[in-house]
């Protein structure tokens, strides 16, 4: 799904330490809604990182592009900026930056 890339986010509560994954690969902070509704907006620098999910998600590339591979596809599908994909709960993803290429900076939307 493509859409205008999301630039700025009012009207929220934002963790100050951030979330440091995979040696400092995966950087990202935890945002809160006025509505107790929780997302994290972070950036991933060129690698290839395995995620894993509890409850569903919606990651939304803000600037740069990555591929993605979802639990149990066998090809890689490009996401770039204003375009989005979906994950199931309970399940996995990688997510590869091709080096050489501008970093992944994404919003994931918990569902």
């Amino acid at each position: 799904m493509t859409t205008t890339p999301t630039t700025h986010i009012d009207g929220v509560s934002v963790t100050t330490q951030a979330n440091v994954y995979f040696d400092g690969k995966c950087v990202s902070h935890g945002i809160t809604f006025a509505d107790g509704t929780k997302k994290s907006v972070g950036v991933i620098l060129p690698a290839t990182l395995t995620f894993n999910t509890g409850a569903p998600e919606i990651m939304e590339c803000v600037a740069g592009s990555c591929e993605y591979l979802l639990d149990g596809a066998t090809e890689w599908v490009k996401s770039s900026a204003g375009e989005q994909f979906s994950i199931a709960g309970n399940s996995k993803f990688q997510i590869r930056v091709t080096e050489g290429f501008a970093a992944y900076h994404y919003i994931c939307h918990f569902g």
